[in-house]
């Protein structure tokens, strides 16, 4: 889920954030719709216009190759702001260029997942846009 203005193609705006480092340019997708809606919720605080927003729709082949974290690896305060284990995991899988994706778990939900996406990976023209949706936001956060 993203600001309608970011949903023509797959793309990575370069910047840090807990599993990257800048000029890395990795996109973070969720496994669900909700989940989706609550990391936005978080990190960038519904503005209340629900035109501004959309779902967008991803099929990643199953052929392609997921690196997972687990969370018994991170340290336990790794939910509470910067981790630097969580930069150090991400900045070295991509920079490795092994794997597309890095399924990661989400500081909102336990037991649900976050992927991230390298944009460079040879593979990532692999993954696909399928559609983009409408999105609403329920009214009590608003």
């Amino acid at each position: 889920m993203t600001k309608a203005k970011y949903t023509n193609s797959l793309i990575a705006s370069g910047f840090r954030n807990r599993w990257n480092d800048d000029r890395q340019f990795v996109s973070y997708t969720s496994e669900s719709r909700s989940l989706a809606c609550l990391e936005n919720l978080v990190h960038h605080s519904h503005s209340g216009d629900d035109s501004l927003f959309r779902t967008m729709i991803i099929f990643v082949p199953d052929e392609l190759s997921i690196l997972k974290v687990q969370e018994n690896n991170l340290p336990k305060n790794w939910r509470e702001g910067f981790c630097s284990t969580c930069l150090e995991i991400g900045q070295t899988w991509y920079a490795e260029n092994k794997h597309p994706i890095l399924k990661v778990p989400t500081t909102i939900v336990p037991y649900e997942w976050n992927f991230l996406l390298n944009t460079c990976h040879p593979d990532f023209t692999k993954i696909k846009l399928v559609s983009t949706e409408s999105f609403q936001f329920d009214s009590r956060f608003r």
